[in-house]
């Protein structure tokens, strides 16, 4: 996201500053690199590995359309609430300690999912794993920051981006396969060992470091906007469904705005104070990056979860392969994301991010050919890989972006508000999915090539975004 770089004399009189951190020039920055990259992979391949599940979740627990929805927002729910939050601690109490504590939490929630006897004990494990996420996502990314400058930061952006898309890219595969052979419990205990490895190298590797500033943590910003996402996730997700939009989904849309609204104001009234600090919102290129990020993470999101859905509900596809089908477009992002990242560090990411989005639209569109009888090769394929191009195009210069234009004091909240944009950005479609997870036969078949349409539809208009970005930007 682009952040107007706030000027040292802009700063509120009583926020003293502390950048007295350790030396910039870490002494294992390739170790660093890859304690990030581990550390973010717990939340990546959660995400993606889920997605293959649902139908077996569902055929065991139960729960309907509504209970699949909560199995996913569930976990991007804390997760876009408290990214910025998350940032901010890490500011406040150092970026390796919340980046620890964020690692601990998330393999401790991994072990309550695989033992969760019911749906709704699974929901409650899948919340405290989002809340883990939001500690350590925000983190690694400011870590890299720290460590690394100029053409390197855009290089080692690009190569977190590569690493974090193999990942995904393993992660539904060998998801699918313990699904099929052992179970679907198994899929949330392949985090421990990921786990265990970014806590050692954290602890060996990434340098301590101090809190910025003495600033107090925003409690009051945290709860007002995981209140009113959480009203309003459960307003779209009770409108989805088939009684359509009644007086309560309306009710809870409405506090949920109210309640965003209040933010907002609690956040102005904090000043530079806040988790989210409103100075940093006073470009036309913060805007355009955040109409970006939530309309292309949020096309990504949904199609991740429809397409597996449709493969094997409609098309009679194992766990193992809807998995496997996906498989291109996360290596392509990971063998694109390093060059380009650091074509973005040399060249500025604008035209890369106004290219991207209408590429991977019109990937998505490629992909309304998915049906009962259409071969693989030439019905999911081209699509997946148009769209992954167009998707290297922008993950690693997007963020770049972010880490580039704002100072080290905003490093952590600038990172975390960029997450949590492209979160909300699935936290909605998911929620606009549930009439998807009802239907069946024909019906699914139309209801699928609608949501496809409206989804590239979200990338095309999110290449307006990059328009706005200037070119002097990151």
């Amino acid at each position: 996201m682009s952040m107007k770089r706030l000027p040292e004399a802009g700063r509120p009189a009583g926020v003293a500053r502390r950048d007295a951190r350790i030396d910039r020039a870490p002494r294992h920055p390739s170790l660093t690199l890859a304690t990030c990259i581990l550390a973010s992979s717990l939340a990546l391949v959660d995400g993606s590995v889920v997605n293959v599940g649902l139908v077996a979740l569902a055929r065991d627990l139960g729960g309907g359309s509504a209970g699949l929805q909560w199995v996913i927002n569930g976990y991007l729910l804390p997760l876009t609430a408290l990214l910025l939050f998350g940032g901010a601690l890490g500011d406040r109490i150092g970026r390796r300690r919340t980046l620890l504590l964020g690692v601990g939490l998330f393999a401790l929630a991994s072990v309550a999912c695989g033992l969760a006897p019911y749906l709704s004990i699974l929901v409650l494990a899948r919340m405290a794993q989002g809340i883990g996420a939001a500690l350590l996502l925000p983190n690694s990314l400011a870590i890299l920051s720290d460590t690394f400058s100029g053409e390197a930061r855009g290089r080692a952006v690009g190569i977190w981006s590569a690493a974090g898309a193999a990942t995904a890219a393993i992660g539904p595969v060998v998801g699918g396969w313990l699904i099929d052979w052992i179970g679907w419990r198994a899929i949330f205990l392949i985090n421990i060992p990921l786990a265990v490895g970014a806590v050692l190298l954290a602890l060996l590797y990434v340098r301590k470091d101090r809190a910025v500033d003495d600033a107090h943590l925003d409690y009051g910003g945290a709860l007002l906007a995981t209140l009113g996402l959480g009203a309003m996730t459960w307003g779209l997700i009770d409108a989805s469904g088939e009684r359509g939009l009644t007086l309560q989904a309306l009710a809870l849309l409405v506090a949920g705005a109210a309640l965003l609204i209040g933010f907002l104001i609690w956040e102005k009234r904090l000043g530079d104070q806040a988790m989210m600090p409103l100075a940093l919102f006073g470009t036309r290129s913060f805007a355009g990056l955040t109409l970006l990020t939530f309309l292309l993470y949020g096309a990504l999101g949904g199609i991740l979860v429809l397409l597996p859905f449709v493969l094997i509900e409609a098309c009679g596809y194992s766990s193992t392969a809807a998995g496997a089908a996906l498989l291109p477009l996360p290596l392509i992002i990971a063998l694109g994301s390093p060059a380009l990242g650091g074509l973005a560090g040399r060249l500025g990411p604008r035209p890369l991010l106004i290219a991207g989005p209408i590429i991977v639209g019109a990937g998505f569109l490629l992909l309304l050919r998915v049906g009962d009888a259409t071969s693989y090769w030439s019905s999911v394929l081209p699509g997946l890989v148009v769209a992954a191009f167009g998707m290297a195009c922008a993950v690693a210069p997007l963020t770049t972006a972010v880490l580039g234009s704002v100072d080290d004091r905003h490093s952590g909240s600038a990172s975390g508000f960029n997450s949590a944009v492209a979160r909300a950005g699935g936290l909605v479609a998911t929620g606009l999915m549930g009439g998807i997870f009802a239907a069946r036969g024909p019906a699914l078949h139309e209801a699928y090539a609608v949501a496809v349409v409206i989804i590239a539809a979200a990338s095309l208009l999110a290449g307006a975004g990059g328009v706005m970005v200037t070119k002097r930007i990151g």
